[in-house]
């Protein structure tokens, strides 16, 4: 049997003393508790268990806690659960919940709310993205309201990491019975609450005031503000009027860190920016053309020009994993070699792809250009869509209505996350990794999962449905008055717990 205990390492983590008292007086002290944070697009919904978008989970970080969460040092941590054992075959997963925990609504947390979520989930029907990562999850028992036992159907090593994703959210089970909206007004245990949402304006974060853990949250109220003209952003940040910015484009980068006022937040993300391909179209159905765009595309140039720079990856996996395979030589910037290869496969000369991009993602409408002119180059003619975020989630991600698109798939903390279904859009499909795929999941062995992983990535290498570009630097352009901010590890979603205004 394995028992998980915290140690006090990561108890230290989660547990917040912060420091610091509040300005006196009515409207000074008001003023210094109230971050104001500029996003560079609206959260396709706040339903947690409806969205792959990383702009929901960015929000609603701050709304939901999970049974575990990410800790610094990359292992896994108590949150909702303080502790949890599993069997010795793997099939029997026990957390023991956290005791005096409410939800937004005054209810207070129990195994009941925890069962109700996940069977919300995998409820036929639900449509929600990550049905499958819980797909193992057999049966769902509630021995008592503080002790709450998943029995698998199979060994699913990854399921320690599902349940520590913002997809992991836990729901209150009298508004799920009650068929309750979540996806406009979210209600969870989280440090702040949803108050108010003006679509394209602005989303309210209200204190948490029955918030489990001690000293959090510091501040009153969260404003995020929907901004999606990057200069608007750091306008708003020199002059004051944002705390908290997203988008700082390399061009904006030295007028931050010069700035009196402001100061530059900058990691090694666990992004992987791509170039997708819909492999179902013609004549990226072709493995040969694959390669050629791939030969085509100088990515550290994209990387430093249209991002923030970077690494340079070679395959679908960021460069910080335990789990990545260094493929990077295999298609280096060859323009004469790209288009040698298009000639022998015979492109005709009518043929135009069509590029779509995320128009509120100032960095990939960049990249897109960058694309453009690369693939002119080597003799392939394309067009660039500009789409809105929600119509990208359902036409392009969920659609797969594109030729090209361009893309930052997100942080996983299990390889399997991004494995799974990462690339299903792009319509290219394998049955050796598939079947690889499915027994790194009946396995915990690191080194056993690290080999089977490794082989996956080297077809996905060879077949490349995807430009590999590489994992960016995020710049968060911070004012100076604001302390304590941090940046979930691997996840990359804003964690405003800690936070404070001097």
């Amino acid at each position: 049997m394995k028992v998980y205990m915290p140690t006090a390492a990561i108890v230290g983590v989660l547990t917040l003393f912060i420091a610091g008292t509040a300005s006196a007086g009515g409207q000074e002290e008001s003023r210094s508790r109230v971050l104001e944070v500029g996003i560079a697009g609206e959260p396709d919904t706040l339903d947690p268990q409806a969205t792959s978008g990383t702009l929901t989970f960015q929000v609603l970080r701050n709304v939901y806690d999970t049974l575990v969460v990410p800790t610094e040092d990359g292992r896994i941590g108590p949150a909702l659960a303080t502790d949890w054992e599993t069997s010795d075959d793997e099939l029997r997963w026990t957390f023991t919940l956290r005791e005096e925990v409410r939800f937004h609504n005054g209810s207070e947390l129990s195994s009941q709310d925890v069962k109700a979520t996940f069977e919300r989930i995998l409820a036929e029907g639900s449509g929600s993205p990550w049905k499958e990562e819980f797909s193992a999850i057999e049966e769902i028992r509630t021995p008592g309201p503080s002790e709450v036992v998943f029995e698998l159907e199979r060994p699913y090593a990854p399921l320690l990491s599902s349940l520590a994703s913002g997809w992991g959210a836990i729901l209150p089970r009298e508004l799920i019975e009650e068929e309750h909206d979540f996806a406009a007004d979210p209600v969870g245990t989280g440090p702040f609450r949803v108050t108010n949402w003006v679509r394209d304006n602005r989303i309210v974060l209200e204190r948490h005031d029955q918030y489990w853990m001690e000293g959090a949250p510091q501040l009153d109220r969260v404003n995020v503000n929907i901004i999606t003209e990057p200069s608007v952003q750091i306008q708003g940040l020199i002059s004051g009027d944002l705390h908290v910015i997203d988008t700082v484009l390399p061009g904006d980068v030295d007028t931050v860190r010069e700035a009196d006022n402001a100061r530059l937040y900058r990691q090694l993300t666990a992004l992987v920016l791509v170039l997708a391909m819909n492999t179902d179209r013609e004549p990226l159905d072709i493995p040969e053309v694959r390669k050629a765009i791939n030969h085509a595309i100088d990515k550290e140039a994209v990387l430093d020009v249209a991002y923030t720079g970077g690494e340079v990856v070679g395959t679908f996996m960021d460069s910080q994993s335990p789990y990545y395979v260094d493929t990077t030589d295999m298609y280096p910037y060859d323009p004469d070699k790209a288009r040698e290869m298009l000639e022998a496969v015979g492109i005709d000369d009518d043929t135009t792809l069509e590029i779509a991009v995320p128009q509120n993602y100032e960095f990939h409408v960049r990249a897109a250009e960058m694309y453009d002119e690369m693939l002119s180059e080597v003799g392939l003619d394309t067009e660039i869509r500009l789409v809105d975020w929600s119509t990208w989630i359902s036409d392009v991600y969920r659609g797969s209505k594109y030729d090209l698109t361009v893309v930052g798939h997100t942080g996983k903390l299990d390889p399997d996350g991004r494995l799974n279904d990462g690339f299903d859009y792009t319509n290219w499909q394998d049955d050796e990794v598939d079947e690889l795929i499915e027994e790194a999941r009946r396995t915990s062995e690191f080194e056993t999962r690290k080999e089977l992983y490794t082989h996956v990535l080297e077809i996905l290498g060879r077949e490349v449905p995807f430009v590999y570009v590489g994992s960016p630097y995020l710049y968060v352009g911070l004012s100076e008055k604001v302390r304590g901010f941090e940046i979930d590890p691997t996840l990359d979603t804003y964690d405003f717990r800690g936070v404070s205004l001097e």
